[in-house]
């Protein structure tokens, strides 16, 4: 199985880079977050970017997610507060939203066709537990100036036919959309304005020279007055600094076949949905009547197989009734997390800039990167100093990797003992 993404882009062809160049910034990673940074630069006036991409645009988590585009940091609010105080907390969550407004009008400035559905997302509560959802709401109200709507469960069971949940909260400043489509539009954007873009080129070396930095491939080269390094979790030996600051974690996505009016009988409404649990689902419909679905995280990437049978045992635990339905695609990609679960965006000491560590929620904070950096680089203002509370923190390689795992393992066990009151009845 092709991931639902891949099987519905045309992708341009893009030259390897053969030759040695010069530049003023070269950008390491077409993701999101680079080519934010490599667009948000030419719409600054600086000239002479190139975006060197080991695979393809849109190799990586930027083109394989859930495609929700909402506020917010990997990092729960909560935690953002206690950590930074309300000022600095408030800031950061406030880039987040201005991100989403950005989005917006990229799709537009640059008629970017990616199926957005511009319907909000749904918090559905998964526990017999209402103060979940009212401390939720308060806490964005009272601390992020954000109203997210109450959403009872009789009006949650008329939009999700399911009786899974218990209420939910309607964030409705939030979309959805094909996320590969985007970042391929957000490319051909760069490109208009100037940016080279080179793809199947790994980077093999990069290394300060003189006032600046040379980047290395296997065919040729970049001399750059700046670097930037956005990899994400697919990085391998190209910067140790940043490399060894994140953690690969994968994570898993499916896409029925389409089901015309049956959609209606699971979900009946537009919007994009996840749950309250640490190890959440979350889903939206597809305007080709299909259900998109993810979940799960682990450090094991698995095939497509072993993921279409894990999340359909997921999704039939929500829609019974969905028991007959054929899963047409099945993927499932890394994404780069932090110890801290921030992004990490800023320059390291020997002039590297770098924007990694979105984690599971990176469309918005991504695109927050690319502005930011962009900023910085072109001389308009600096990264905001609270993002230097989390910084390139080591993760320690396959022990890090097993903790996470363990501490994944142990959030599921919580969440179900948080759950058995109802199972046992």
């Amino acid at each position: 199985m092709h991931s639902y993404y891949e099987a519905t882009v045309e992708r341009p062809a893009r030259p390897a880079l053969t030759e040695n160049l010069s530049a003023n910034v070269c950008i390491v990673g077409g993701g999101l977050a680079g080519l934010s940074t490599a667009l948000g630069l030419a719409e600054r006036g600086v000239r002479d970017v190139v975006v060197v991409e080991a695979n393809q645009v849109g190799f990586g988590a930027s083109g394989r997610n859930g495609g929700f585009v909402f506020g917010g940091y990997s990092l729960d609010c909560a935690d953002l507060l206690k950590i930074l105080g309300p000022s600095r907390a408030r800031e950061l969550y406030a880039l987040t939203i201005d991100a989403v407004d950005l989005m917006r009008a990229r799709i537009r400035r640059y008629a970017i066709d990616c199926d957005m559905t511009d319907a909000g997302v749904i918090l559905a509560n998964w526990f017999d537990d209402p103060s979940r959802l009212d401390s939720q709401r308060r806490l964005m109200k009272e601390s992020f100036g954000v109203e997210w709507e109450t959403l009872s469960a009789a009006q949650l069971a008329e939009r999700l036919k399911t009786t899974r949940y218990f209420g939910g909260l309607f964030e409705r400043n939030a979309f959805h959309f094909h996320p590969l489509k985007y970042v391929l539009g957000v490319a051909r954007a760069a490109e208009a304005a100037g940016v080279r873009i080179v793809e199947q080129s790994p980077v093999t070396s990069l290394r300060r020279q003189g006032a600046g930095f040379a980047v290395r491939t296997a065919q040729g080269s970049v001399d750059a007055r700046h670097v930037v390094m956005a990899g994400g979790g697919y990085a391998r030996n190209v910067y140790r600094r940043v490399e060894r600051a994140v953690l690969p974690i994968a994570t898993y996505v499916m896409a029925t076949e389409p089901l015309g009016a049956r959609l209606a009988e699971a979900v009946d409404c537009r919007c994009a949905v996840y749950d309250t649990r640490f190890a959440f689902d979350y889903y939206r419909p597809l305007p080709d009547t299909r259900i998109l679905w993810g979940g799960r995280i682990s450090i094991l990437e698995r095939e497509p197989e072993t993921i279409a049978r894990l999340l359909r045992r997921d999704l039939l635990k929500v829609y019974p009734q969905l028991r007959d339905v054929r899963i047409d695609h099945a993927w499932g990609g890394l994404m780069s997390y932090a110890r801290h679960k921030m992004p990490q965006i800023g320059q390291s000491a020997d002039g590297v800039w770098y924007a990694v560590g979105f984690g599971g929620h990176g469309m918005a904070p991504t695109s927050v990167s690319g502005e930011l950096l962009a900023a910085a680089i072109a001389g308009e203002r600096a990264v905001p100093e609270a993002f230097a509370s989390f910084g390139l923190t080591h993760t320690f390689g396959a022990l890090g990797l097993a903790a996470a795992q363990l501490t994944y393992t142990a959030m599921q066990t919580r969440d179900a003992l948080a759950d058995r009151p109802r199972r046992s009845t």
